[in-house]
């Protein structure tokens, strides 16, 4: 089910992934390349954040939680030990759903079959693997 976002309680979640990482309104806008009115805006409720916002700020800061940012569900920072860095993240992701594909191939399943996995990357390119 999707929920509207609450636009104080993202506020408030923007001041503090600001005060984490010591930043002002301007420093911060300047860091995921918005217009400064636009943390204005947010911050004073008037604006809603828009997708290509909530994407530059997960992208910049990777101890930002997505679910969190959005709904404050899940932690910050993202202080998971287990975390990896992005990069090799993307690169473990690659070899297992290469991995998982063979496997799902040679799984006998009576209700469903994967037909193909497709896995989008930052920089607007796709892996597409199929049966």
């Amino acid at each position: 089910m999707f929920t509207m976002i609450n636009n104080s309680e993202f506020a408030e979640r923007l001041t503090i992934i600001m005060g984490f990482y010591q930043l002002s309104a301007s420093a911060f806008a300047d860091k995921i390349q918005v217009p400064r009115s636009s943390i204005s805006h947010l911050l004073s409720g008037r604006n809603k954040p828009s997708l290509d916002f909530v994407l530059k700020v997960v992208k910049v800061f990777e101890e930002v939680e997505l679910y969190w940012l959005l709904n404050g569900k899940g932690s910050f920072p993202n202080n998971d030990p287990s975390a990896l860095p992005r990069e090799q993240l993307i690169s473990k992701t690659e070899t297992s759903a290469t991995s998982n594909v063979d496997a799902a191939k040679n799984q006998v399943s009576s209700t469903k079959k994967i037909e193909r996995i497709v896995i989008f990357y930052e920089d607007g390119t796709f892996k597409d693997y199929q049966q």
